[in-house]
């Protein structure tokens, strides 16, 4: 699943083609694709004679974000966590919001390029500098999705995350807490919530109510680097020690962004449709058996959370 890395890179390969581009033209393929969004208020119609309010509700939620979406101008794209989003420029504050979800793919084409594989949602935008270009929303297993959203207020009054201008964030994110990479993240506060719970600290890192943007594979490489069982509770991790996690993780981020992300597969690609190269850095995540890259002893995985934490049960002894 494309974490904060990879939806970083996504929303930095937006940015010169998006920022201060209107869209001309959209087509939804796919409804499912638009699963989050929410149609105006009278907006969604009554099906024909034999039409199932399930097809009734999809068509008007195609239709209502075809209608919304053309003709608007963006500003540039920003990110909290895992969730971009792009505002819409005039009118009442809403923005494109986007996420990923384990194979969404927003790419950039131009207009007489040949289809890329599940495209569910296309835009054609036009840019005063870079011209005529096509934004596809491609997703192969339909976890992503795209919706219109609201824009409300940042409970602390700051730009809303990586990117953002305002103090506005989509409310389908607001929920999320920023993330380490974010010019506004609390360092102080991470540390004292994380100690204050008795919790495994990799169910820490993974809690978006906590720290958003780490997922399974970056939650192993940081914790790797600090020398820390993903089991041990916050409340046995010293503040000094709590900070240390904390620089690993986003120097895991700064590395992955560097090599434009983790990819096993096909599936994340950044917008031009290329893969990044950061698995071949990794050092403990999908590593099971192969000698630690620190001390030698084999890699661990265990089994969590229907997926898998990957330790060197050398170096990242569980603290009693």
């Amino acid at each position: 699943m494309p974490e904060l890395p990879e939806v970083e890179v996504v929303r930095a390969g937006l940015a010169p083609a998006l920022s201060g581009a209107r869209v001309v033209a959209a087509e939804v393929r796919d409804a499912r694709a638009l699963k989050r969004h929410v149609p105006l208020a009278g907006e969604v119609g009554v099906g024909g004679v034999g039409v199932s309010l399930d097809t009734a509700a999809a068509s008007a939620r195609a239709a209502d974000f075809e209608r919304r979406i053309v003709g608007a101008w963006f500003a540039a794209p920003a990110r909290r966590g895992k969730f971009l989003w792009v505002p819409i420029i005039g009118g009442p504050p809403v923005a494109l919001l986007a996420h990923l979800g384990m194979s969404g793919q927003m790419l950039l084409r131009a207009h007489d390029a040949p289809d890329d594989a599940h495209v569910r949602v296309r835009l054609w935008i036009e840019h005063p500098e870079h011209g005529e270009l096509r934004l596809d929303f491609a997703d192969q297993r339909l976890f992503g999705s795209l919706a219109i959203d609201e824009l409300v207020a940042t409970d602390d009054g700051l730009a809303a995350g990586r990117g953002a201008a305002e103090a506005l964030i989509p409310g389908q994110a607001a929920h999320i807490a920023r993330d380490p990479l974010d010019p506004a993240f609390d360092d102080g506060l991470f540390v004292a919530r994380l100690r204050a719970r008795p919790v495994a600290v990799k169910r820490q890192l993974l809690d978006q109510g906590l720290i958003s943007g780490v997922g399974n594979i970056y939650a192993d490489e940081a914790l790797w680097r600090a020398r820390l069982h993903p089991e041990t509770a916050g409340t046995r991790i010293g503040a000094a020690k709590a900070s240390e996690l904390l620089v690993h993780v986003r120097e895991v981020f700064a590395k992955a962004l560097a090599e434009g992300g983790t990819s096993f597969d096909a599936q994340y690609v950044n917008v031009n449709g290329q893969a990044g190269y950061f698995a071949h850095s990794l050092n403990a995540y999908g590593r099971t058996g192969e000698p630690c890259p620190r001390c030698g002893t084999p890699i661990t995985r265990v089994a969590f959370m229907n997926r898998g934490s990957h330790f060197c049960p050398r170096c990242q002894r569980r603290r009693s």
